[in-house]
C-alpha cells in the first residue's frame, strides 16, 4: 500500500466555499486523459460535480489533450462518471437538496495504482468570511516569521 501521491490541489475551491465533508471518489477516465492527469494537465476552475439518477457526474473539468494522443484523444470538457458506493451517493444526493449546498472537486490524487478524486460537500463563503480567512493566513504567515527571527 502506497501512500497517496498528490496530482492536483483545487485551492480555490478552499477560498469560495466552506468544505463540511470529504469523499474519496473513482472515475470512468480514457487512456489519454490518464496520462493528461498524470501530466498536471487538468484544470477544476468551473468544474463542479452533480447527482443525476443515482449517478455521479463531473462537469466542466477541462483535461488538455493528451500530446502524444492521435485522432482518438478525448474531448477536454466532456462530462466524466465519478465512482462512489450507492449508500454514498444517496448520502450525497441529501445533502446537497438543502439550500446553499454544492459539491465540489478539492484534490486529484494518484493512490495504489488509481487516479482518485477528492469530493467536497460545500457551503458558499461569504464576502466577509473569504476577508476573515485571508486575514487569519496572514496573521498566522506573520507570526511564523517572527518566530523564524526570533529563532535566529
Amino acid at each position: 500500500m502506497s501512500s497517496p501521491k498528490e496530482i492536483i490541489n483545487n485551492r480555490q475551491a478552499f477560498h469560495e466555499y466552506h468544505i463540511l465533508d470529504k469523499y474519496e471518489a473513482g472515475a470512468v477516465l480514457l487512456g489519454t486523459e490518464v496520462k493528461s492527469i498524470m501530466a498536471g494537465r487538468i484544470q477544476l476552475k468551473d468544474s463542479y460535480v452533480t447527482v443525476r439518477e443515482g449517478e455521479v457526474w463531473l462537469t466542466n473539468a477541462h483535461i488538455s489533450p493528451y500530446s502524444h494522443g492521435n485522432k482518438q484523444n478525448h474531448e477536454p470538457l466532456r462530462t466524466r462518471k465519478l465512482l462512489l458506493h450507492k449508500k454514498e451517493i444517496e448520502k450525497l444526493e441529501r445533502e446537497t437538496t438543502q439550500k446553499g449546498m454544492t459539491l465540489v472537486v478539492t484534490a486529484i490524487y494518484w493512490k495504489n495504482g488509481r487516479i482518485k478524486f477528492e469530493i467536497g460537500v460545500a457551503k458558499g463563503k461569504k464576502l466577509y468570511d473569504k476577508r476573515e480567512t485571508e486575514m487569519r493566513k496572514t496573521i498566522e504567515k506573520e507570526t511564523r516569521q517572527q518566530l523564524k527571527e526570533r529563532m535566529r
